[in-house]
């Protein structure tokens, strides 16, 4: 369920950033560091800052793009940019499948809002500080930033018009914190020119349409039957394959908080379906070594349905992060040798 955004006077359960934005509109300070470790770099106006041109202030200001790849080193310039307009910050990693389906929501939303949001995008895999920062436990993770301060918007997958609400929602906010200016992409194309120039996207496949369908309904089951059938009628379809561990794992997942799942673990460091659920929700959190060893740990210590129980799950792991990942490729060997 989206939760409603706070407005950035009564945040709750958040980490308060606003005293970066303080830093960046004084004259920067040697070896400065933001809070929870979030580092204070340059802000915008401050020559040499990635990606946001320098001494342009006030209401409107040019930026290269309304969406920008946001590192814990870099993220100072949006801090200073949500003083201008609502920024979204979506927490995401290549290997995770909700991400994919709501990334593309997330951008084409900023597009049509026309510089009165910016998307900040954070790669949890190599942007640890942020994801500390914004208590991501899960991901996608999405939250805004109003003036500096942060609000938790949601966690997962949503369909769009749930994602637009939420837009929405912000947009009222910021306003009544008085930040409604509109950025302007530096040298973007005419809004026509642009239209005409994009491709059609390819259909989806049947069967993978109706899961991505059911999916954005919360409709688990008939999104995890759609893949079976997929993968029925052609036993190679990767997509399929990668597309049922995915949904499984959101599946496993609903209805489960991270407080109990945990709970559970740590009361029965033995118990195969307890670290199985743990496991899990490391997935989810992109904590890829943690549920691996987590789960091949246990395997030389039980036998029988037990053992299928962890092989099975991990090879569905293995689908979900990609065989070529380092991480899967060592632990594919790890999980021969406790078999084999």
């Amino acid at each position: 369920m989206t939760n409603v955004p706070p407005t950035p006077s009564g945040l709750r359960g958040a980490v308060d950033l606003s005293s970066l934005v303080d830093r960046a509109q004084r004259p920067q300070q040697p070896s400065t560091a933001g809070p929870a470790g979030v580092p204070a770099g340059a802000g915008p106006g401050t020559p040499g800052t990635p990606g946001v041109p320098g001494g342009e202030t006030g209401a409107d200001l040019t930026v290269p793009s309304l969406v920008l790849d946001v590192t814990d080193q870099t993220f100072q310039d949006v801090l200073q940019l949500s003083s201008i307009v609502p920024v979204i910050v979506d927490i995401w990693a290549e290997w995770c499948g909700p991400c994919k389906q709501l990334s593309p929501i997330l951008e084409q939303l900023t597009a049509e809002y026309d510089g009165r949001v910016l998307l900040a995008k954070v790669d949890a895999d190599t942007n640890p500080q942020l994801v500390q920062a914004f208590q991501a436990q899960s991901i996608p993770t999405v939250a805004a930033l109003i003036g500096g301060r942060p609000l938790g918007l949601f966690v997962g997958a949503l369909p769009e018009a749930q994602v637009r609400d939420v837009f929405e929602q912000v947009l009222a906010a910021a306003e009544e914190n008085g930040v409604s200016g509109r950025l302007t992409v530096d040298g973007a194309a005419p809004a026509d020119a642009v239209e005409q120039g994009e491709p059609e996207p390819e259909p989806l496949p049947p069967h993978h349409q109706a899961a991505y369908d059911a999916i954005e309904q919360g409709d688990y089951a008939t999104a995890i039957q759609e893949y079976k059938t997929a993968i029925a009628q052609d036993p190679h379809d990767q997509m399929a394959v990668a597309g049922l561990a995915q949904v499984s794992l959101l599946d496993r997942l609903n209805g489960h908080t991270a407080d109990d799942i945990r709970a559970a673990a740590a009361a029965g460091p033995s118990e195969v379906s307890a670290q199985l659920a743990v496991a899990d929700l490391d997935i989810s959190g992109g904590h890829v070594e943690d549920a691996f060893g987590r789960l091949l740990d246990l395997v030389p210590t039980v036998f029988g349905d037990d053992r299928e129980a962890l092989r099975v799950r991990l090879v569905e792991y293995f689908e979900l992060i990609g065989a070529e990942d380092p991480r899967v490729v060592a632990a594919r060997r790890r999980l021969a040798s406790a078999l084999y």
